[in-house]
């Protein structure tokens, strides 16, 4: 079985809604990346799914099939949690083999089960140790091989990768990244609050956000055209400036700037999206000048804050020879096709647009 479908699932603790009717299909063979801030309610989805919280209302279908009364254990899931969660006293053969035995499968066919998600994972050198005798990226690959060697048609990753160090999780991303492409037919339900991680591994994104689906599309519609001033500010890194529509474009602080792309009423007050890497240093169309606030250098770039009629836009250039000084007057500009304009965002004062990352 393969494929994840939520039908209005609400879930409930006491008075307080943390999953508010969430409607959102995982194709088979799809990664889907529930991406948000905590308490958004991404867990409490794929909880859902894997059956360790029922639903106040809707539906939780799995290759079709209605699981929402279902026990976990009937649901045909594997998973990975953030702290690994394995057992200190096996060894990894072990820990490996554990959800089969759980499922009662044959006893001749475990060895060769945990032979091949261990050898799918880079982990069959290791079978005989101890977790203690692992590095945290050792430790989450069995986790993985465990979930694995069930043979599911769903596997849901909730934070996998959260506790490695960034270079091991680089490395975990490219090792997901495989293992998605040698089992096509499993769907992914990927839990996470790092968009990086969300835009390198997933097909599509659903981003949440106070208990409910705010958007949800490719990395590539999501990041270049986001919908939302939410969209745009959690995935990836965004300048959201208020803007009022005029005929040719858009007003910011007074000043005209002509768009491509993002239309409303003449009159409207709408939010302009610009990322910080489109945007140039120097003399262009829809200049911006203003004064440096802050300049943070990021090795192969520099990130030039600049206060623009009151409001702080963040440039990311590459690693300039000179950088200018703190309170000096410089211009920004970017072209009318990087710009998207979208519907009122209600922003004021300091418009930084801080997503993560």
């Amino acid at each position: 079985m393969s494929g994840i479908r939520f039908e209005g699932v609400s879930v409930a603790y006491d008075a307080t809604t943390v999953l508010d009717r969430l409607d959102l299909t995982v194709e088979p063979g799809e990664v889907m990346a529930l991406l948000g801030p905590s308490g958004s309610g991404k867990t409490t989805a794929l909880r859902a799914v894997a059956g360790f919280v029922r639903p106040a209302a809707g539906r939780v279908l799995i290759g079709g099939r209605d699981v929402t009364a279902l026990p976990p254990h009937k649901r045909g899931i594997g998973m990975v949690v953030q702290q690994y969660a394995l057992f200190p006293h096996m060894r990894v053969q072990d820990n490996v083999a554990f959800g089969l035995k759980a499922q009662k499968a044959p006893k001749d066919g475990i060895p060769g089960r945990v032979a091949e998600a261990l050898e799918m994972t880079g982990m069959a050198s290791y079978a005989r140790r101890y977790p203690r005798e692992l590095s945290g990226g050792q430790q989450q690959r069995v986790a993985i091989a465990r979930a694995l060697a069930i043979r599911p048609g769903v596997l849901l990753l909730d934070e996998p990768l959260s506790a490695l160090d960034a270079q091991l999780r680089s490395g975990m991303l490219a090792e997901l990244a495989r293992l998605h492409r040698e089992l096509p037919d499993v769907s992914i339900l990927y839990v996470t609050h790092d968009q990086v991680e969300a835009l390198t591994l997933a097909d599509r994104i659903a981003v949440m956000d106070r208990a409910r689906l705010q958007d949800c599309g490719t990395p590539q519609q999501l990041y270049r055209a986001p919908r939302t001033a939410f969209t745009a500010s959690f995935v990836g890194n965004a300048n959201l400036l208020p803007v009022t529509v005029a005929d040719s474009g858009a007003l910011f602080a007074g000043q005209p700037l002509e768009l491509d792309r993002g239309r409303a009423l003449p009159g409207a007050s709408a939010t302009l999206c610009v990322r910080p890497h489109l945007l140039g240093l120097g003399a262009g169309p829809n200049a911006l000048t203003g004064t440096i606030a802050e300049v943070q250098w990021r090795g192969s770039t520099h990130r030039l804050y600049v206060d623009v009629a009151g409001h702080r836009i963040k440039a990311d250039l590459p690693e300039l020879r000179e950088t200018p000084a703190l309170g000096e007057r410089v211009t920004l500009h970017f072209a009318p096709r990087d710009a998207v304009l979208l519907a009122a965002g209600g922003l004021s004062g300091d418009s930084r647009g801080e997503g993560v990352g």
